[in-house]
């Protein structure tokens, strides 16, 4: 299987040999097919996956075969290689494909970590194959530390080891600490799966040139982010 990811354009292309075949979650993503009709078969998802994707049907792609995914604006499909051994945690809703053959499992969440994270389940997959995973801008990936903690925007959280201490918290002195997104505190081994995309919005105002002023009228202003641009 080879994916054709362009970093962000919109699109992705997968191309399947003909051992290849892959189950996608939205199968409405898929805006061009190239192969025989009937190397896609359309599936009703089960119960669990209805309820973690709010998703009723799921295709299987078989090789032969080329698909393009089109994708939502500012994202990127990354190919994840998951190897037999995996305990890497993952948010489903970040999980747009995964190859055939490949286990997976709803893994209950600890209390302290669901309360923390407001997720009682997270997924793991067990290898080996392939993951397609949708992120915000690209991905990265940091590896966990047993004592030096790794703080991450609760947001820009993609997947994490199994194993790994969690804490809500804030980092750095007071003035810091207020001024900053509720961070997740790890600790632990293995890697960190991480997105990227900005959710800095001053940031984004100044590269495209605002000034305060403008940024105050847009708000105070009826109709503001309509009539000042």
């Amino acid at each position: 299987m080879i994916v054709n990811a362009p970093t962000p354009v919109g699109h992705a292309k997968v191309e399947l040999t003909e051992e290849d075949a892959v189950h996608v979650l939205h199968p409405r993503s898929i805006i061009a097919f190239q192969g025989a009709p009937m190397l896609r078969e359309d599936k009703f998802m089960d119960l669990a996956g209805m309820y973690r994707k709010k998703k009723w049907i799921r295709s299987r792609m078989q090789g032969p075969s080329q698909f393009v995914l089109g994708l939502p604006a500012g994202c990127t499909l990354e190919p994840i290689d998951i190897p037999s051994d995996s305990d890497l945690m993952f948010d489903f809703r970040h999980v747009l494909f995964y190859s055939e053959g490949m286990g997976m499992k709803s893994r209950i969440q600890k209390f302290k970590t669901a309360w923390i994270t407001h997720e009682w389940v997270r997924m793991r997959f067990s290898g080996p194959g392939t993951l397609g995973i949708l992120v915000a801008g690209d991905l990265t990936v940091l590896q966990l530390d047993e004592s030096r903690p790794l703080y991450v925007e609760k947001s820009s959280l993609v997947a994490y080891p199994e194993k790994a201490n969690i804490k809500l918290s804030v980092y750095g002195n007071p003035l810091a600490s207020q001024h900053m997104q509720i961070q997740w505190e790890l600790t632990g081994r293995g890697p960190v799966l991480i997105q990227t995309g900005s959710r800095d919005s001053q940031l984004e105002d100044q590269l495209r040139g605002d000034s305060v002023i403008k940024r105050i009228l847009r708000e105070v202003l009826p109709f503001g982010s309509i009539y000042i641009k």
